[in-house]
């Protein structure tokens, strides 16, 4: 499935890169001719043996199931609508260590999304002042990032992994086709899923 990407509520496919096998090398080509070098027999030979040699050492690997977004997801996922407050993130954010925190509207879809940052950045003395900062008396709705990457659960997690990578983003909420949030995937995420359950020859 896509990673789609959310703008003012607008929904476009995400454009990234199909997961498939690397493409086997072939051989080379005369620049001049364009034609493929004559092999001698013996070279043949010698590429027959080594072939088989290869088989016998190496025996190929049936294909490993894909690691969908439902497999390494935090869920239930923690929303706040976008009327609440930047104390109200960061209450939340801190009691429950969130580092990304999903927006929802008043019908449960995904408008926005606000990190750690954004809140220090726009109430720079919540960090000291708390609950008592004046600045943080601001709607999530005014700092909020509108432009949201999301996923589905049916997504592949190498696609994720490349997306997040791509566009630097720390967090990607998973949808329902309500575009509802059903769950979220971090950077830890993935870590903790490649190092209990993936195989490492998924990620080549």
């Amino acid at each position: 499935m896509p990673i789609v990407q959310a703008i003012n509520g607008i929904v476009e496919t995400y454009p990234v890169r199909p997961v498939t096998p690397r493409e086997p090398v072939v051989d080379a080509v005369d620049s001049q001719t364009g034609k493929e070098p004559r092999q001698h027999a013996g070279d043949r030979t010698r590429l027959a043996a080594q072939q088989a040699y290869q088989e016998q050492t190496h025996p190929a690997r049936s294909p490993k199931p894909a690691i969908l977004a439902k497999d390494l997801m935090t869920t239930p996922v923690v929303t706040l609508p976008s009327d609440a407050t930047l104390v109200d993130a960061w209450v939340l954010m801190t009691r429950r260590s969130f580092r990304h925190l999903p927006i929802s509207s008043v019908h449960g879809t995904l408008v926005g999304m606000v990190s750690d940052r954004d809140l220090i950045r726009h109430a720079p003395d919540l960090v000291i002042a708390g609950i008592q900062s004046t600045a943080a008396r601001r709607r999530l709705a005014d700092i909020m990032s509108p432009r949201v990457l999301s996923a589905t659960p049916t997504t592949d997690i190498r696609e994720i992994a490349r997306v997040m990578m791509d566009e630097r983003v720390g967090a990607l909420p998973i949808l329902d086709t309500e575009r509802r949030p059903v769950g979220i995937i971090s950077k830890q995420d993935l870590l903790r899923g490649l190092a209990n359950h993936v195989p490492l020859e998924l990620w080549t």
